[in-house]
Parts: C-alpha cells; sequence; structure tokens
C-alpha cells in the first residue's frame, strides 16, 4: 500500500486508520513559511548579542579564567597555568593567539571538562584573543539557540504563534543575553542541553510519523518494533557534548532518556500493546541506553583528545606503563576526574554575588559580571559620577511571568496528562533540583540559564491560552489578544529597559540607581 494511502477499517481492528492517522498531528505550515518567524525573532536576538560585543573592553566575571583556558587549548591542547600579568598582556596585545606567549611551564588544574572552552577557543582562533574573539562563539550559540527554540516550541505545540512568541521572549532575557555575550561555560551548556531536547522531540515525531503512514498492527503483548531512531543518537551526542562542558549535564542525560522511554511508552499504548511499560522496558530501554549513554560516553572521551594525544596536561602522567588492560591515559583521566570531583563537593568558599537556588525564579540575587565606575567631574555620561554594569539579571517578565506559567504547566500535566507540560517541567527541573542538594556549596544564579528556554516556551504557552481557542467568542479572542499582547510588549519595554546594565553601557549613577528595583541587586 502507497504511503498515506487510506486503509478501510476491519471487523478485527475497526479503529485501526483513525488511530493510526491521529498518532502524527500536522505542522501548523510547510516549507519556508514555518522557517520566517523564527528566523526574525533569531535576527533580533542576534543584533541584541552582537552589538558592541568587545564591550567591556576587559575580562568580565570568569572570562578570567576560560578566555585563557581557550588560549591555552589552542596552544597547547591543555590548560596551562599563566602569569599573574597575563590579563593586562592579552588587552594589551594584538591579539595573535599564536604570538601571545603568557604561560607559565607547569600545567594547570582545571575542574571543567575542555568542550566549552574549546568553543571560546575556536572564536579566538578566528578573531584573535580579544574581548570580541573570546565571546564571538558563545554569541553565535546564544542566537542559534533563540531559532532552535522558536522551533522547538513550534514542533512541540503545533502553532507557529507559540515559536515566534518563545523565542522572542528567549531573545529578550537577560539572563540568555549575558551569558551569550560572556566567554563561560554555561551558555555552552544551555545550547548543547536545547539540542538535545529538540532532537528527541524529532525522533518522537519520526517514529510516530512513520506509524501513521501504515497500517497499524493487531493488539499484542509487546507490540512491533519501532525502527531506526537517528535522532536518538543525535541527542546522545548532544548530551555527551553538555557533559563535556559541565557535569551538570549527566543530570540532563538522565531526565532525557527517561523520558524519551515515557514517550515510547504512550506510543506502545497508542499501538493497542498490552504489557506497554514491559515491552518498552524490554525493546526500548535498552536500545536508548546504547545509542544515548553510548554515544555520549565516547564523545565525552573524545573532548579529551588534546589532553589525551599529549603529555603535558595535569595529572596526565599519573598512571605508570604497567600491564593493564586499560590504557595509562584513561587511567590517568580518572584520577584527574576523581581530584576535580572532590573538588567539586567541597566547594564552599564564600562568594558576594552567591545564590540559593530557591531564590532564582525570583531573580533576587544575579550576579554581576563587570562593573567600572568613575568620580571624576562630568564624565562621559553627563554626570559627575558614570558607572558601567554587565548584570547577569533576568527579564522579568520572562522570569516572574514565567514562574507562573511554569505552575499552570504542572496543572496541564496533572489534570489533563499533558505529555507537552510533563516535557518542560522535567527540562527545568533537571536543571534546578540538583542544585537543592548542594546548598552549602558556592552556586550562582545565572546557572539557571540552562532551562530558561522551556521557561520562555512555557510562557509562550500561557500567552496563547490567553488568547483563546479559535472557537471562542470574538469579544473573548479580543480581549485575551491585548492581554497577551500586553506581556509581550511588556517584555520588549523591560529589555530596553534593562538592556544598559546587560551590556555594560555607561549610564549616569543616578539612571543606573533607577534598575536596581530590589537591594538584593545590587
Amino acid at each position: 500500500m502507497a504511503a498515506g494511502t487510506q486503509q478501510a477499517p476491519s471487523r478485527e481492528h475497526p479503529q485501526a486508520t483513525a488511530t493510526a492517522a491521529s498518532l502524527f498531528a500536522p505542522l501548523p505550515s510547510v516549507g519556508w513559511r514555518g522557517w520566517i518567524g523564527p528566523i526574525i525573532v533569531a535576527f533580533i536576538g542576534g543584533i541584541l548579542r552582537f552589538t558592541n560585543l568587545g564591550r567591556p573592553d576587559a575580562f568580565a566575571f570568569d572570562e578570567v579564567y576560560y578566555a585563557k583556558d581557550g588560549l591555552s587549548l589552542l596552544r597547547y591542547g591543555f590548560e596551562q597555568q599563566f602569569d599573574d600579568s597575563a590579563n593586562d598582556l592579552i588587552l594589551a596585545s594584538d591579539g595573535n593567539w599564536r604570538a601571545i606567549d603568557v604561560f607559565k611551564a607547569d600545567p594547570a588544574f582545571v575542574v571543567h571538562p575542555p568542550f566549552g572552552k574549546w568553543v571560546i577557543g575556536s572564536g579566538e582562533f578566528l578573531f584573535g584573543v580579544t574581548p570580541f574573539g573570546w565571546r564571538f562563539a558563545v554569541a553565535v550559540l546564544g542566537t542559534i539557540a533563540v531559532l532552535m527554540t522558536a522551533r522547538i516550541a513550534r514542533r512541540l505545540t503545533r502553532s507557529d504563534l507559540v515559536g515566534i512568541v518563545a523565542g522572542l521572549l528567549l531573545a529578550l532575557d537577560g539572563m540568555h543575553l549575558v551569558t551569550s555575550r560572556t566567554a563561560v561555560l554555561d551558555m555552552v551548556l544551555s545550547f548543547t542541553i536545547l539540542a538535545a531536547f529538540g532532537c528527541l522531540l524529532l525522533d518522537r515525531d519520526q517514529v510516530r510519523r512513520r506509524w501513521s503512514l501504515r497500517p497499524l498492527p493487531p493488539p499484542s503483548q509487546w507490540g512491533p518494533p519501532l525502527g531506526s531512531r537517528p535522532w536518538r543518537w543525535a541527542a546522545g551526542i548532544a548530551l555527551g557534548l553538555a557533559c563535556a562542558v559541565k557535569w551538570s549535564g549527566l543530570w540532563y542525560l538522565a531526565a532525557f532518556g527517561l523520558l524519551t522511554v515515557i514517550w515510547d511508552v504512550g506510543l506502545r499504548r497508542r499501538l493497542g500493546v498490552a504489557n506497554a511499560w514491559s515491552a518498552t522496558l524490554l525493546r526500548s530501554a535498552p536500545p536508548a541506553i546504547l545509542t544515548m549513554v553510548g554515544s555520549a560516553v565516547v564523545v565525552y572521551v573524545l573532548s579529551w583528545s588534546g589532553w589525551l594525544l599529549t603529555e603535558g596536561g595535569w595529572g596526565r602522567q599519573w598512571a605508570d606503563d604497567t600491564a593493564s588492560w586499560i590504557p595509562a591515559g584513561l587511567r590517568s583521566l580518572w584520577h584527574y576526574h576523581a581530584e576535580a570531583w572532590r573538588f567539586h563537593v567541597g566547594l564552599e568558599s564564600d562568594h558576594s554575588y552567591q545564590s540559593n537556588p530557591m531564590s532564582w525564579f525570583m531573580q533576587t540575587r544575579p550576579t554581576s559580571f563587570y562593573w567600572n565606575s568613575a568620580d571624576n567631574g562630568t564624565g562621559t555620561c553627563g554626570a559627575d559620577t558614570c558607572v558601567s554594569e554587565v548584570l547577569a539579571l533576568g527579564n522579568p517578565v520572562v522570569w516572574w511571568f514565567g514562574s507562573v506559567a511554569l505552575l499552570w504547566q504542572v496543572w496541564r500535566w496533572a489534570a489533563r496528562r499533558d505529555w507537552r507540560s510533563g516535557a518542560l517541567l522535567l527540562a527545568v527541573l533537571a536543571g534546578w533540583v540538583p542544585w537543592l542538594l548542594y546548598l552549602d556549596r558556592t552556586i550562582f544564579t545565572f546557572y539557571c540559564v540552562v532551562f530558561v528556554p522551556f521557561i520562555a516556551i512555557s510562557l509562550a504557552m500561557a500567552v496563547a491560552a490567553i488568547v483563546g481557542p479559535r472557537d471562542a467568542s470574538p469579544e473573548r479572542r479580543r480581549w485575551g489578544a491585548v492581554g497577551a499582547g500586553g506581556i509581550v510588549l511588556l517584555a520588549v519595554v523591560l529589555a530596553w529597559w534593562f538592556y544598559p546594565i546587560w551590556t555594560a553601557e555607561t549610564l549616569p549613577y543616578a539612571q543606573w540607581q533607577w534598575r536596581m528595583w530590589m537591594p538584593t541587586w545590587v
């Protein structure tokens, strides 16, 4: 039978055709029409992220480590200790990464895997060891993440409007914008996690579309095999890269692995499988572990190639060459990881901008990445005191309204068993709950940038719900559109208001104070 041809219902399986067709809902638009809105909001996000990307012309927050680590990876393949005067020498140089020599003879012990620093180093390779150079690649990922969020939301909800609004909200969020404009690891981590979610969503659609185009099998105990799953492999690769940025990616590997298995349970139930859970655990779980965990492990180890294929990295010579079925390099790498783990669990030093994860959704203690003030009479801003700051503060609309939207998603999942709400909630919880286990550790609010795309999608879904269903009365739709448009407009206004303190614009001190709505933002 040709693909898409309707099959007459049989007496043995009278609902086969209708059920098969309902497995896959068509997308709202096809071809280039589904790309116009996402590309526009990504363009807006790119303008906000790339305008004056080299400002501040200084190291912002942990750029003092990661910009130099990226340079070290380009030069040596591993992280090397740097001189005390390295910052000044780099800022005074012409940015030529081959000529800059700010390193000592000894390797450095660093506690994060290398992939995120390789990303930062790629920008330095292209544009030099300058503020623009070490921020460039991260800004590219942040801009693409806006496009991906719009496309993911569109596929998740089958709504072009929800996709566009979700992408726009992410483009206007200060937390996402600041980490896109700063050479820190968290935007790279956020990008890889979002990519993994998108791959699993594509896998879900691919399998369901496959079965919507063929006759359903008769009900059985175990059900049919679900076929090849290339997007699962892609998700495993993305999650391996996430772990190769920060180990917190492991939580997403576990959460998303569970998510895709649960989706398979739902599909088997729709296919009439009597023992959906048992069948899935026997048929889907082992391949899921092989494809996702296996590919993630391989990618993670490959990310350490610069350290493994050279001899000078920290701890590289820890294991001797005695006979063992495990190569000395891998045994040394295991020792390295054990030492890094001890560091992470024992990190309790106080920091003036550390925050409790319980406060993240309200954005009560954002992290200041950069601060500069000049009190010298009438300054460049036209006032006696001029200041500039990079404050990793989320857009209040995205975070405050988004937190309410998350509670609404809880209701949708609990009362309606909406799989989309469950997926979004799991993506948020995987990035938040693990930090509740380490409240004594030094933790910063900007760590939550990993799940802000899922908050933006949740809020976009709420905005669409405010507009109302298509069959609602014109008056209901009109007032709904006013309310939904008001939320989006408010997000735009607040992005304009806070943009100067997201991007280190020089402001009179009084204007900076106007933007400090909470004493804990200072």
